[in-house]
């Protein structure tokens, strides 16, 4: 059985133009390091020719997804399929120099357990860097991954980071922030970024919203994925409380101040305030349940072709 140390996973999704020259990138990358070496391709489905120009590479792996699922998706395929005790991701586009990856290995060596790529100069347009800028200031206040590019795809990991690690929607771009709440030693290195020279952009307006979500997703699980109830609990009891001094207040002045409630609103307020609370109690107990039970599959894969 082929056992490589390193294992590089390339997804891609309508890249016909750009995977041969990306694979040739590789194996001149790879060769030179006299390491063993596996390259796995990830089609997400592509509508255009590219898992037709993949075919014709070799050595590679190709790993067909059965329907468009994401980059996430499509990450985690090829990592599970991964062989290596290194793992190295990057984009398709050809945008990430394969030149790069004895900079990630060196600097792996070095005692840490995950190194992410940071495009130091990008070559990108001015509002997707503009976004990013953004994004980075709010990344770092919500999921604290302390790296300066979360949205580089072009990292190199011990294969033990992935262990019962499951990546979707946008998850790629939390990848250090989750690792870094595990316990794994992360870093960054400047990285060369090169112009898109063909193909065309993946990136829309939609993947802003989602990554935003994934933030709040990954605060949440780094501050409450082992004690859901005490957000959701804190919240229902702050709720309950309000409610039961607001009515007991109204009681007394009902009782003893002659106080009239039946064109005031106050009453209804408070009963609100009473089922808001139980409601966010019982959102916290089901939270917690959840937290132990396994979630359906993510994602379906057509099939795996191996021209090593």
């Amino acid at each position: 059985m082929f056992n490589p140390v390193i294992s590089v996973v390339v997804p891609v999704f309508n890249e016909e133009a750009n995977v041969g020259p990306l694979h040739q990138e590789l194996v001149d990358a790879l060769r030179p390091l006299n390491q063993s070496f596996e390259i796995i391709f990830v089609d997400d489905a592509s509508t255009d020719k590219t898992c037709e120009t993949l075919k014709k590479l070799s050595p590679v792996k190709i790993i067909r997804l059965r329907r468009q699922f994401g980059q996430s998706c499509a990450l985690d395929a090829g990592i599970k399929n991964a062989k290596g005790k290194i793992i190295i991701t990057l984009d398709g586009d050809g945008q990430n120099d394969p030149k790069d990856i004895p900079l990630l290995l060196n600097t792996l060596q070095d005692g840490w357990d995950v190194v992410c790529g940071w495009r130091f100069k990008r070559n990108d347009p001015f509002m997707k860097r503009f976004i990013s800028k953004g994004a980075k200031m709010l990344r770092r206040w919500l999921v604290m991954d302390d790296i300066n590019d979360a949205g580089c795809t072009f990292r190199a990991y011990r294969r033990e980071c992935f262990e019962d690690l499951e990546l979707y929607a946008e998850l790629h771009r939390m990848i250090p922030a989750l690792l870094k709440w595990r316990g794994y030693k992360i870093t960054d290195v400047k990285v060369n970024h090169r112009p898109r020279t063909a193909g065309k952009t993946k990136y829309s307006w939609s993947r802003v919203f989602k990554g935003f979500m994934d933030m709040i997703y990954v605060w949440f699980w780094r501050s409450y994925s082992q004690r859901p109830l005490h957000l959701f609990g804190g919240f229902g009891l702050f709720f309950i409380l309000s409610g039961s001094f607001l009515l007991m207040a109204l009681f007394v002045a009902r009782l003893f101040f002659d106080y009239q409630l039946s064109n005031k609103i106050w009453p209804m307020v408070g009963f609100f305030s009473l089922l808001l609370g139980i409601q966010l109690i019982l959102m916290g107990l089901m939270a917690a349940h959840a937290v132990n039970v396994g979630g359906q599959k993510k994602y379906y894969v057509d099939s795996v072709i191996d021209r090593s």
